[in-house]
């Protein structure tokens, strides 16, 4: 008999986020489509990269993984239960014990007034965990876990650097022992020099505590050395998921492949895909697939309909587009055509 699929840590079904944005005037309100018809899921132990341009919807899909957002329309389930569909005090005692996040800056995410023990201590004091001693305790073993000496224990987080800082911040994510992490950009706020520490530290407690990890990043490449799956997400959509061993070079989106080709290996460079058009709007995307503003291969097809989900070929492989890009396509062919498109769309 085959065996049945695990329950997903997290899933998200048609999950939408509108905001209200005020602009061009006192009574002018634009709505802004920051996430739209997201679906999602993390399995238990499974990292997922997630990456995509500034304001692509990162951040926000970070946000209703952990509860932290409320979608406008759509579901999270938590271990097969509606998160929003919980009273408060339950859906806050779910989300703190089954999840934990860590936020890009650690210098605007810790209260600059409370010492690291407070910080650390503070989870373990809302949901109540264990004995006054046995908080104490486990505020040692978290400073242990993410290689921070006891000495620090009383220091306040401007007394830290920022390598610190962010291992406060992991531990703190860690203090109820959840199934599942978050980590939005957590080292573009740190030096270079510390960056590499603190994804090796991500992935060593990920293997250790046999966490599941949802990493948001700019930095594509790393994403695919971490990642189990990388998702694309493009003004607000999830436009392609793939393994994190195919998405360089079998990757069907155009987007997905134009990402990856503006960080080329050293061994064998290449200029990246160029993308021309405007960036559109997160208050007025276009319509049918919101990409095809700036897509070499888009046609009339493209402004029509929204293509639907498309599988790859492998497990775990899908895309959303009406002229996908052909499995194992040479991004140096890539790089022509789209060149070559741009030139015919130049002003003469």
């Amino acid at each position: 008999m085959t065996p049945a699929p695990e329950t997903p840590l997290v899933a998200l079904s048609d999950a939408h986020v509108v905001h209200r944005a005020r602009s061009g005037g006192l009574f002018s309100r634009d709505r802004v489509y920051a996430l739209t018809g997201a679906d999602f899921t993390v399995a238990p132990g499974e990292t997922v990269g997630v990456v995509g341009e500034s304001g692509c919807g990162k951040s926000t899909l970070a946000r209703v993984l952990v509860g932290a957002q409320r979608p406008t329309s759509g579901t999270v389930l938590l271990r097969g239960r509606d998160l929003w569909a919980m009273k408060p005090d339950e859906r806050r005692a779910t989300v703190g014990r089954g999840t934990g996040m860590v936020f890009q800056d650690p210098s605007t995410a810790l209260n600059r007034r409370l010492p690291v023990r407070r910080i650390l201590r503070d989870p373990l004091d809302v949901h109540r965990r264990g004995t006054p001693a046995e908080r104490e305790a486990r505020v040692r073993e978290l400073m242990s876990l993410v290689g921070l000496p006891g000495a620090l224990a009383d220091a306040l987080p401007g007394q830290l650097s920022g390598g610190q800082r962010q291992r406060v911040a992991v531990a703190r994510a860690l203090a109820l022992d959840p199934d599942l992490v978050v980590a939005d950009e957590p080292t573009s706020a740190l030096d270079v020099s510390v960056r590499a520490q603190i994804l090796n530290l991500l992935l060593d407690l990920k293997e250790r505590l046999g966490l599941a990890l949802v990493f948001v990043s700019h930095d594509i490449q790393t994403v695919r050395r971490m990642s189990d799956r990388v998702v694309t997400m493009y003004l607000g959509r999830i436009v392609e998921e793939a393994p994190a061993a195919e998405v360089t070079d079998r990757a069907r989106h155009p987007y997905t492949r134009a990402l990856f080709s503006a960080t080329p290996g050293l061994l064998d460079p290449i200029d990246p895909i160029p993308l021309a058009g405007p960036v559109p709007s997160a208050t007025r995307p276009p319509s049918g697939c919101p990409f095809r503003t700036r897509c070499w291969r888009a046609t009339d097809v493209c402004a029509a309909t929204l293509p639907d989900n498309s599988p790859g070929t492998t497990p775990g492989h899908r895309f959303r587009c009406h002229h996908p890009v052909e499995e194992g396509r040479p991004t140096r062919e890539l790089v022509a055509q789209a060149t070559a498109v741009a030139g015919r769309q130049e002003p003469t």
